[in-house]
């Protein structure tokens, strides 16, 4: 990670992710009253190394609830092949609130939304800031529809500790031509497994992606399918899949985009990293038996 930018870094980080990643990259340990702890350990070795690469003036984390989301209630089928994750990696994660909260740094959770979304409010409502930079921090590749104008992001491939940065150029060189806010249409035609978003069936990426090309999104390839012209560039047996699907074409849409305007009481200013108790921090650590953690305490940047 290169952190020779000019502008502020406002690091905002996808803690359900992390945790994910943390849990099936770290072998199982305990502490000495034998509670499981990888997940947290592996959590903050990362955040430290985001700290360190990119100097970071203002942070914030975003964590998904238990309760279902706007998205469950449009369809009952979404999220639903994934395989629940084992009760001790869910138990962790209020170790890890309040580690950050001893740690100064702010995280955030509205229920109805997942943290997708927050990232997303959060992202948008810096975009405009001549002070900012944000850098968004998960292993969901969907969080590229945000990237643009001051937001770049970085997603995990592999563990915790292989990343990719995106821009907008990353993004266009990874799906073809494709530009950041396209990947929503190109997710609503193609579908989403691992989040169990229909799509169009019978349409795949290299289909989708040639299909956004040429039309720019969904709105106007629908309005131009009953053209003549239109004929001559998508096959009959495509063409008869989205007029047949339309309507789960646009509720797939309607799933794969990120919401930007969560209500949410955010102020970047009061994500500004500065002062915390580094004794109350590490001793929270010693008490987890991290010894290594608590001995590399980052240093704070007060803006």
């Amino acid at each position: 990670m290169n952190s020779n930018i000019e502008k502020q870094i406002f690091a905002i980080i996808d803690g359900n992710a992390i945790v994910h990643r943390a849990y099936h990259a770290l072998p199982p340990f305990t502490t000495k009253e034998g509670v499981l702890v990888n997940a947290v350990y592996g959590f903050f070795s990362f955040v430290f190394r985001i700290i360190k690469d990119l100097q970071p003036g203002a942070i914030a984390v975003a964590f998904d609830l238990a309760a279902p989301t706007f998205r469950h209630q449009e369809f009952d089928g979404y999220k639903a092949k994934r395989k629940k994750a084992p009760d001790n990696l869910y138990h962790q994660i209020p170790i890890i609130k309040e580690i950050l909260e001893a740690m100064g740094i702010k995280f955030f959770t509205k229920e109805g939304f997942e943290a997708d979304d927050l990232l997303g409010t959060m992202a948008v409502s810096v975009q405009k800031s001549n002070d900012f930079k944000t850098v968004i921090i998960s292993s969901d590749t969907d969080i590229l529809q945000l990237v643009g104008q001051n937001i770049q992001a970085i997603i995990l491939q592999r563990g915790i500790s292989q990343f990719t940065i995106y821009d907008d150029k990353g993004v266009q060189e990874k799906y073809q031509g494709l530009i950041p806010k396209q990947l929503i249409d190109f997710k609503a035609l193609r579908g989403d497994p691992s989040d169990n978003i229909p799509g169009v069936f019978g349409i795949g990426e290299k289909t989708a992606i040639s299909l956004i090309n040429h039309f720019g999104d969904m709105e106007n390839l629908y309005s131009l399918l009953n053209e003549k012209e239109t004929e001559k560039v998508i096959k009959k047996s495509v063409l008869d899949k989205l007029i047949k699907q339309k309507d789960q074409a646009f509720m797939s849409r309607n799933l794969a985009e990120i919401r930007t305007n969560v209500p949410i009481d955010f102020d970047v200013r009061a994500c500004y990293w500065q002062d915390y108790d580094r004794e109350k921090v590490s001793n929270l650590f010693r008490e987890l038996g991290f010894s290594s953690l608590a001995n590399r305490l980052p240093v704070n940047k007060i803006i």
